[in-house]
């Protein structure tokens, strides 16, 4: 089986082209294995190439416990530097289908090399029920304690489930968020964003990914962390992201959250061992 490890920012996917759906009884085990650091490939993830019937190509996304993401922000830039470099789809812009809808890639181009993707996003829902929460109010700067430590939440759905919680002080480490993931007002788990405000136009954002752990960056999530800057009225709409791995630019229109990013190719390879 070819497949090619790529990144954005740090967080890591492995791309394998399933056009004909053969590893889609097994990919849930096949992203334990493979995403496996110390006997797979390693990586955050799985991105499967298939085919679309409603857009130009689909993005299927396994995070490396197994389970399913209806979308991944760093993934999906990789997604597309993949699909255009291989000549899967020659279109600029491309158009994505995912678990969270159809999505716009806007390549940046050098001599047909992508060298940065802008995705649309689309829009949030900060409605408990979409994310989905038990919660009978937005939850928004909700105060919630956890071994008798308090955390002030912030949670919307931007492709899927994130919480935001201001760390301007230091107070909270990014591993807490193993402890916030699976709180019962989160029916399906939820991804927790620490985020620092720097200024009006940069913040600083760790993320503990649901299905993954601790990375090094989170598209999904920086968007995320911008949203809830701006509603709470602490940032402008146009938002620098400091991640670990890298930085993304994060732009709120009236016609979705845009993120702008790079994504880079680390090898190719082929798996020998049995699936």
């Amino acid at each position: 089986m070819k497949f090619t490890k790529m990144h954005g920012n740090g967080n890591d996917f492995i791309l394998i082209e399933d056009f004909m759906n053969i590893y889609k009884s097994n990919q849930s085990d096949m992203a334990k294995k493979l995403c496996d650091r110390h006997f797979g490939i390693g990586a955050d993830g799985i991105l499967f190439v298939r085919n679309s019937t409603r857009a130009d190509i689909l993005m299927e996304v396994i995070n490396s416990d197994g389970s399913y993401a209806s979308m991944c922000g760093n993934g999906i830039r990789c997604f597309a530097k993949y699909i255009f470099e291989k000549k899967i789809v020659n279109k600029n812009p491309l158009k994505i289908e995912t678990g969270d809808g159809i999505k716009e890639a806007f390549l940046e181009l050098d001599h047909n090399k992508v060298i940065n993707i802008t995705i649309n996003m689309g829009n949030p829902s900060w409605d408990p029920k979409d994310i989905p929460s038990d919660s009978a109010e937005e939850i928004i700067d909700k105060s919630i304690f956890v071994n008798d430590k308090e955390y002030k939440i912030n949670s919307l759905l931007m492709g899927v489930p994130h919480t935001v919680i201001i760390n301007n002080s230091d107070q909270y480490e990014v591993t807490e968020g193993k402890q916030l993931e699976t709180l019962d007002i989160f029916k399906k788990g939820s991804n927790i964003n620490f985020c620092q405000v720097i200024n009006r136009n940069e913040i600083k954002v760790n993320t503990w990914e649901r299905g993954a752990g601790v990375t090094l960056a989170c598209g999904t999530g920086s968007c995320a962390s911008v949203l809830v800057c701006n509603k709470l009225g602490l940032t402008e709409k146009k938002v620098n992201v400091e991640l670990p791995g890298g930085k993304l630019d994060i732009e709120i229109t009236k016609d979705g959250v845009l993120m702008t990013g790079p994504a880079e190719v680390s090898f190719e390879g082929e798996w020998e061992s049995e699936l």
